[in-house]
C-alpha cells in the first residue's frame, strides 16, 4: 500500500517538497496554519516567488488548514521555521506547535520526518515526546521518527530540490529505508542513509555554520584591506587563480539559514560545557557588517562636504539577498538604524520587498522608485537584477559628486563619473 503523506509548513520549503511528493503519491496534503497562505496557493499565487501559477494549478496537491484533513497519513514531514529569540537563543517554537497538531493526528506504525534546522537531540529529545505525550503513544514502538534536512537555496534555480543529494535518517533500520525510499521518489540527485538521526541534524547545522565562517573571514579581510587602501575585489581575483582558493565574497549575511544556523549549534555546545570560539567569533563580525558600512559611508560623506542632516540618500535592497523577496534576519535595517543615529533618514527601495512585512518588522516604509532622486549618496546594499538592468537610469538620479557605496561589488566603477566617489566591500 503506498503511503499517504502530510507536509506540515508550506514555506520556501515545504512547498516544494510537497508539490513534489504529489506527483508521486497520491493524496498528498499540504497543511499551514496561515490562512491566508493556504488561500494563496489555492488561487495559484505564491508570493514568495518560488513556484509558478501553472506548476501551482496543475498540482494535485490538497492545500489545507484544517488538522482533520491529516488524520488519514502514514507519513508526516515537518518543515516549518527555526528561528532564534532576541537572546539569539534557539526559538523551537514552531517546532513544538506543528509537533503538537501532528500528534492530535498520529497513528500507531506512523513515521514523523522533520526536516527543520536543529542542533543534534532536538528530533529525538524534544519533538519526539512532544508527539508521544499529545498522541497518547509510545515513541519508538507506535510510531518512528526520522530527520531529512532541507538544503534548498532561495531563488537558486540550478540547485533546484531534485537537484540535490537527500540527507535521510531513521531512528532503526526499517524506517530509514521506508524514508529513503519515499524521497528516492523525488530526488534525482539520490538520498544518503545517515548512520543516526543525530549525524544528520550535525551535518545540516555545520552546512550553514561553515559558509558563515568562510564569509566572515573575507568581512574581516576586507576590513583590513579597506585600511590598507586596497580594493577587496581586485585582491580576491588575484588570489582566485590558484586552484585551491574558495571562492567566498565579503558581504551582508542575513537571512533564515546562515545567519541563523550557527546559533543552534553554539547553544548546544554551551549546554554541554563548550564555548565555541570561532563559531561565535565569526558570527558577532557578520552580525556587525552593518554598522562598519554605515560608518564608513557617513565619513565618505564628511569627506565631501556634504551635510549629513539634509543628505538624500538612498539605499537600495532590503531583502537578504538578491532576487528573493524573503526579509528575514536582513542585515540592512542595521545599516539604517545607524545612518539615523547620525540624524539622516535614508529612502529605502525594495521592488520584491512586501512593504506590509517591511513596516511590522523593521520600522522601514519602503519608497516609491519616483522618489529616488537628486540623491548624494547611494547603497547598493542588495544587488537586485532589476536594479543592475537600471544602472543607467540610477547614475541620473545621483548628483555629479554624491557618494556610491556598492557592498557587493557587484558594479563597474569605471560606469561612475570622476566627480564621484565610489566604495566598495
Amino acid at each position: 500500500m503506498s503511503d499517504r503523506i502530510a507536509v506540515i509548513g508550506l514555506g520556501y520549503v515545504g512547498l516544494p517538497v510537497a508539490l513534489a511528493l504529489a506527483d508521486q503519491f497520491p493524496g498528498t496534503i499540504g497543511f499551514d496554519i496561515n490562512a491566508d497562505r493556504v488561500s494563496s496557493l489555492q488561487k495559484g499565487i505564491d508570493r514568495s516567488n518560488d513556484v509558478s501559477a501553472e506548476v501551482l494549478k496543475a498540482s494535485a496537491l490538497k492545500l489545507t488548514t484544517q488538522i482533520e484533513d491529516l488524520r488519514d497519513c502514514t507519513v508526516y514531514i515537518v518543515a516549518v521555521p527555526t528561528p532564534i529569540d532576541r537572546d539569539r537563543r534557539p526559538d523551537l517554537t514552531p517546532l513544538i506547535g506543528a509537533s503538537k497538531t501532528v500528534g492530535q493526528v498520529l497513528s500507531p506504525g506512523n513515521i514523523v520526518v522533520y526536516e527543520s534546522t536543529v542542533y543534534p537531540g532536538v528530533t529525538r529529545e524534544i519533538c519526539g515526546p512532544v508527539l508521544a505525550k499529545t498522541a497518547n503513544l509510545q515513541q519508538g514502538k507506535d510510531f518512528k521518527l526520522g530527520y531529512s534536512p532541507e538544503r534548498i537555496n532561495p531563488g537558486d534555480r540550478a540547485h533546484t530540490l531534485e537537484k540535490i543529494v537527500k540527507v535521510v535518517a531513521g531512528e532503526d533500520a526499517d524506517t530509514l529505508e521506508r524514508i529513503a525510499q519515499i524521497y528516492g521518489k523525488i530526488i534525482h540527485a539520490g538520498v544518503h542513509r545517515s548512520p543516526s538521526i543525530e549525524v544528520a541534524e550535525a551535518a545540516k547545522v555545520i552546512e550553514n555554520t561553515q559558509r558563515d565562517l568562510n564569509i566572515a573571514l573575507m568581512n574581516e579581510l576586507a576590513i583590513v584591506f579597506d585600511r590598507l587602501g586596497l580594493p577587496t575585489r581586485d585582491v580576491l581575483a588575484a588570489a582566485r587563480t590558484k586552484w585551491n582558493f574558495l571562492p567566498f565574497t565579503p558581504g551582508l549575511v542575513g537571512g533564515h539559514c546562515i545567519g541563523v544556523d550557527p546559533y543552534y549549534l553554539t547553544t548546544k555546545a554551551e549546554q554541554l560545557g563548550y564555548r565555541p570560539e570561532v563559531i561565535l567569533a565569526g558570527r558577532r563580525i557578520n552580525d556587525s557588517m552593518g554598522l562598519f558600512l554605515a560608518q564608513r559611508f557617513v565619513k565618505l560623506l564628511v569627506k565631501t562636504d556634504i551635510p549629513l542632516r539634509s543628505a538624500r540618500i538612498g539605499i537600495l535592497g532590503l531583502t537578504f539577498k538578491e532576487n528573493v523577496s524573503d526579509l528575514r534576519n536582513s542585515r540592512v535595517p542595521d545599516i539604517v538604524a545607524e545612518l539615523q543615529q547620525f540624524g539622516m533618514e535614508p529612502m529605502v527601495h525594495d521592488p520584491l520587498a512586501d512593504r506590509h512585512i517591511a513596516l511590522e518588522e523593521y520600522g522601514i516604509s519602503l519608497m516609491d522608485w519616483a522618489a529616488l532622486t537628486d540623491l548624494d549618496g547611494l547603497i547598493l546594499a542588495v544587488n537586485h537584477k532589476a536594479y543592475l538592468e537600471k544602472w543607467p537610469e540610477l547614475l541620473s538620479r545621483l548628483k555629479s559628486a554624491a557618494v556610491v557605496m556598492d557592498v557587493k561589488s557587484a558594479l563597474d566603477p569605471a560606469s561612475l563619473p570622476d566627480s564621484m566617489i565610489y566604495w566598495s566591500l
